[in-house]
């Protein structure tokens, strides 16, 4: 035990280093210049192909970490597109937007897809710097919706919300990967509900996907089922990690697990159902 003499020098010992640390203006940040590594720019794809949609694609490049968010966009880039039946098409530069989806494109093709579950599309998109990217799509095979329902909670009807339960069956065999997707209204608008799945647990059986109390009475909307393939299940987890890890300090760092080969992004088919659902 320390004495009460012991104890005053301690306190007055504390008390002369507290003031001398304020009168030196005491600084415990310390700041660290950390050196990134300059890595050559890569071709970045994004192409998702629809049955009967016309083909179109974005191609950017990759930028360092720490600069302008704009992306960069080559003039330079030949896109062509292998269909199902072997026919070469090559997709013209002609930026713009589709208007029933909002998202922007770089490259565009002639005319409408034809895609049929089973078939196997091939790209591949090069420029003047000896770049090539190449991927390779199968259309998965359309899982039906079996039905859409909603109920409503017991508050006042000033104050009532549904929620909505969409249910299909899981065909026999582990690798199968959905994401459901619920619209207000339109689908250029961001979704109310998007979330991925699989099937490992449920393989084979009856999945119902609900949400919670959140849909308003006369409320319009827009249910999608995609049913897609392990690669593109992958790159879309990676997607959701690199932007949970972005800007925090506790977060693991993500790399992008892309489904083209040469460089990065994805290239995939898209199968899904659409339901409409009126909320009475």
């Amino acid at each position: 035990m320390l004495s009460n003499v012991k104890r005053s020098l301690l306190a007055r010992k504390l008390a002369g280093l507290l003031v001398l640390c304020g009168l030196a203006s005491c600084n415990l940040e310390q700041n660290i210049d950390v050196d990134l590594p300059v890595l050559p720019a890569q071709l970045v794809v994004e192409c998702y192909l629809e049955d009967g949609q016309i083909p179109r694609l974005t191609v950017t490049e990759t930028v360092p970490y720490l600069s302008a968010p704009d992306p960069a966009v080559p003039t330079d880039v030949t896109v062509r597109l292998t269909l199902a039946n072997g026919r070469v098409e090559t997709l013209r530069f002609l930026p713009g937007q589709n208007a029933e989806t909002g998202k922007f494109f770089t490259h565009t093709g002639l005319q409408k897809l034809v895609a049929r579950p089973g078939e196997t599309f091939r790209l591949e998109v090069t420029d003047t710097k000896g770049r090539r990217v190449t991927g390779t799509a199968t259309m998965p095979r359309r899982i039906p919706i079996d039905s859409v329902q909603y109920e409503f909670n017991s508050l006042p009807p000033g104050q009532r919300e549904a929620y909505v339960l969409t249910k299909f069956q899981d065909p026999v065999g582990v690798g199968n990967y959905y994401r459901l997707q619920i619209h207000r209204d339109s689908i250029s608008e961001d979704p109310e509900i998007d979330y991925d799945v699989e099937d490992r647990l449920t393989d084979g059986k009856q999945i119902t996907l609900g949400t919670s109390y959140r849909f308003d009475p006369n409320d319009t909307l827009l249910v999608t089922l995609y049913h897609f393939d392990r690669p593109y299940y992958l790159f879309r987890q990676s997607i959701n990690d690199a932007q949970n890890a972005n800007g925090n300090p506790f977060g693991q760092p993500s790399s992008i697990k892309s489904t083209v080969e040469g460089g990065v992004g994805v290239f995939t088919v898209l199968s899904y159902q659409r339901r409409q659902l009126v909320i009475k």
